[in-house]
């Protein structure tokens, strides 16, 4: 049953590793400016791909987080995972060193991947295949799976509550987010470590997407490449990094003097029973979602004064997530503003909620709204305030940040400014 307990949720802290920022003020202003994350790819080979380009972070180097040994023994979408963590921890202000052991039981983890580690999987294969199965790694398995990233954190931290991962494909952060909400709206924790991570930007990562014609192939102008909305969109751009919410029952947060971005007001979540790749063309899912969302949070649709689209930059999603807008919010679609982010930061994937979520959490603090660039040809079935190529200033009471993955799912998270 929605809203079973009256236990609120706030959000406490805030970590952000991305392709135009290594930390959530970084990222924040790569925003404001209207930066792209995409170029052509420098971490391998990608001449023999039909797409060479990606949003690859930048300056990112492992052992600013991690020692060397735990990094070797971890794939990179668990090292960005960490690295968000650590910053969103730092932020709310918790010391984990000094926690009881009745609040490590109530302080959890539930952090995920859409993929997890790929480019593990890649590495060992290679080595089965040119020197046998006897020189596959010992850690080979859990450097895999994706749910080591959510078991490290707690191994790090020495948080002891519920502790998962959920895997949703693109709304993976968002599972998880609203898991982790679930969990402490429903009294089994008081503190939850959330959000995604992914590090999926290698030779197989790249051509399974280029096989299936998701990606751009804007070889020649890689900056300008993801470009939601607009008439010429081609595909999306692969994105890596991660987002980490703290997020926190009111009381709690309150008790302890937190600082507090903002309320996680409602949920909602659905299936679109369609298809494995495509949405549903009127966008029914996403309608399904975020109508459960607005009865969750307990608001009328002319309460949301910002969405954050799924906005992938492919030619059916993005014109299928504005049916559903249209749908759900009637007239008040065209006063609303809306965005995608993914314009600047690329599609990262299962971190992409998360990321897509402190911008959200970000517009409401800022009284700003993220852009999306790239904007030059209309396309005559998107007409709604995409916020083109400049941020704006408006008041957000309200914002709906969405997520969708292969396999038909739909999520959509709303937050609310506290005061």
């Amino acid at each position: 049953m929605l809203n079973s307990k009256n236990r609120r949720v706030v959000v406490t802290g805030m970590g952000a590793l991305t392709p135009i920022g290594l930390s959530v003020e970084e990222f924040w202003n790569g925003m404001m400016e209207g930066k792209s994350g995409s170029a052509p790819i420098k971490g391998f080979d990608a001449s023999k791909l039909d797409s060479k380009f990606a949003c690859e972070l930048k300056g990112f180097e492992v052992t600013n987080y991690i020692d060397r040994k735990t990094a070797r023994r971890l794939d990179p979408y668990a090292h960005y995972a960490l690295a968000s963590t650590g910053e969103a921890i730092k932020d709310s202000g918790i010391d984990t060193t000094t926690l009881s052991e009745e609040e490590r039981g109530r302080f959890g983890v539930i952090f995920g991947s859409g993929i997890g580690g790929i480019q593990t999987f890649y590495h060992q294969s290679v080595i089965n295949h040119t020197e046998g199965p006897s020189r596959i790694s010992p850690f080979f398995i859990p450097m895999l799976i994706p749910d080591i990233a959510a078991g490290y954190i707690s191994i790090t931290y020495g948080l002891r509550g519920p502790n998962y991962c959920a895997v949703s494909a693109c709304a993976t952060a968002n599972n998880n987010m609203i898991d982790s909400f679930l969990m402490i709206k429903n009294g089994y924790a008081d503190v939850m470590v959330t959000g995604g991570s992914e590090a999926a930007i290698n030779e197989v990562g790249i051509g399974g997407f280029n096989a299936s014609r998701a990606l751009s192939t804007r070889n020649d102008f890689p900056e300008t490449a993801s470009r939601p909305f607009d008439a010429t969109r081609d595909g999306f751009v692969m994105g890596e990094g991660s987002g980490c919410l703290i997020i926190e029952e009111l009381e709690h947060a309150l008790n302890r003097g937190a600082k507090i971005y903002a309320e996680l007001a409602g949920v909602g979540l659905s299936a679109d029973a369609h298809h494995i790749t495509a949405p549903h063309p009127e966008g029914i899912g996403a309608k399904f979602a975020m109508n459960m969302a607005l009865k969750d949070a307990d608001i009328s649709t002319t309460d949301i004064d910002y969405v954050n689209m799924h906005g992938t930059s492919t030619p059916l999603g993005d014109i299928a997530e504005t049916k559903a807008i249209k749908d759900v919010f009637g007239e008040h679609a065209y006063k609303m503003n809306i965005s995608s982010t993914k314009s600047m930061t690329g599609h990262l994937l299962g971190a992409a909620g998360a990321v897509e979520a402190i911008a959200s959490i970000l517009a409401i603090i800022n009284s700003k709204i993220p852009p999306t660039i790239n904007f030059e040809h209309p396309d005559p079935e998107c007409d709604l305030n995409y916020t083109f190529n400049k941020p704006q200033e408006r008041e957000v009471n309200y914002a709906i940040s969405n997520a969708f993955g292969f396999g038909g799912h739909n999520t959509s998270v709303i937050f609310k400014k506290f005061n």
